[in-house]
């Protein structure tokens, strides 16, 4: 019974381990911090926003019930600005 309940154990960091590992690569290319949202009854709020450019979405929303804004995430992020240089 312990071996059974050590190999489980044992499977189950595994399985863990190799989760975490695959996650970082994908956190890096994460759709939700691109600039434009389709936006619509099926999408919901903020919607899809995985589109780099304004025509990019503009082309998924044709013919659908559907339109395009920014993605909240990045016109509310803090925008990064260059450190100051000490004045002498």
């Amino acid at each position: 019974m312990r071996r059974t309940n050590r190999t489980i154990l044992a499977f189950a960091a595994l399985g863990t381990s190799w989760m975490i590992g695959s996650a970082t690569p994908a956190a890096a290319a994460d759709p939700f911090d691109y600039p434009w949202c389709i936006q619509g009854k099926e999408e919901g709020y903020p919607g899809y926003c995985g589109y780099q450019t304004y025509q990019q979405c503009e082309a998924s929303a044709s013919g659908r019930a559907a339109s395009c804004g920014i993605n909240p995430r990045v016109a509310f992020s803090q925008q990064r600005t260059p450190p100051r240089r000490a004045i002498r």
